[in-house]
């Protein structure tokens, strides 16, 4: 019985390999596209703050623009001052003279704080140079490392698949029967268990001291009470527990 056990459990190991795997592959095209969605955050941010340093230089240069015109204005205007006939054209002077000379201060204002800003995200795209730099770079070696573990996962999954089906065959009608609807019964394909701890794995109901003794010995089939699924202490477990068992 002992032999049997072991193929249940080698069985049950498989299954789940085989399980995993087919997830894996199921669900790589959603995980590969979140993974574009990282990266594509990433190169949005970036994106955006060199947007806003654009902006801000051709902002810079259409202020730098505006002053170089009004002052051209108010050199006519200091012209015409000078040169005023009458009251009425040194006033007409004088309030343009003014005007032209308030919107060039106040150009030059908006020219300081284009310029702090301006530095604050040049410092900031500096700061992520090698971010910026590496990202197309990072992102095809992700890409690409995600792509070569899923030619992995179906080479992995053929492979298991062709050996499970050798393991099965060698099994009793009886016990491959038995495997056969308990594994298709529970939504996680688990059939075989684990003790852990004194308790079956699968639904963490607490063994009966005696059912224990008779898991670990492994000479007989055993199901657990609760979930019905057949039960197995791994041999490290037993190793350690016939030690104990000497001891006393």
């Amino acid at each position: 019985m002992k032999a049997e056990l072991e193929k249940l459990i080698n069985l049950q190991k498989t299954d789940s390999e085989i399980r995993r795997l087919k997830q894996s592959l199921e669900t790589a095209d959603t995980r590969r596209a979140e993974l574009e969605r990282e990266f594509e955050k990433h190169a949005f941010s970036i994106r955006e703050i060199q947007d806003r340093r654009d902006r801000l230089r051709a902002e810079r240069a259409e202020l730098d623009k505006h002053i170089a015109e009004n002052k051209t204005y108010l050199e006519r205007a200091d012209r015409n001052l000078k040169h005023a006939q009458n009251q009425k054209e040194y006033e007409t002077a004088m309030r343009e003279t003014d005007s032209l000379q308030k919107q060039i201060s106040q150009f030059e204002t908006q020219t300081l704080e284009n310029m702090t800003a301006l530095e604050e995200v040049e410092k900031e795209i500096e700061g992520r140079a090698e971010e910026i730099n590496t990202l197309d770079q990072k992102r095809a070696e992700a890409i690409a490392e995600f792509d070569q573990q899923m030619e992995k996962d179906r080479a992995a999954l053929a492979k298991v698949q062709g050996g499970r089906e050798d393991v099965f065959k060698t099994l009793p009608s009886n016990l491959a029967a038995v495997y056969n609807r308990l594994s298709q019964r529970s939504r996680d394909g688990i059939a075989v268990a684990e003790v852990v701890n004194s308790s079956c794995s699968a639904c963490f109901m607490a063994l009966r001291p005696q059912m224990l003794v008779e898991v670990k010995r492994g000479e007989q089939i055993i199901t657990c009470e609760s979930c019905t699924r057949i039960l197995y202490v791994a041999p490290k477990d037993t190793n350690a527990a016939v030690a104990s068992e000497g001891q006393a």
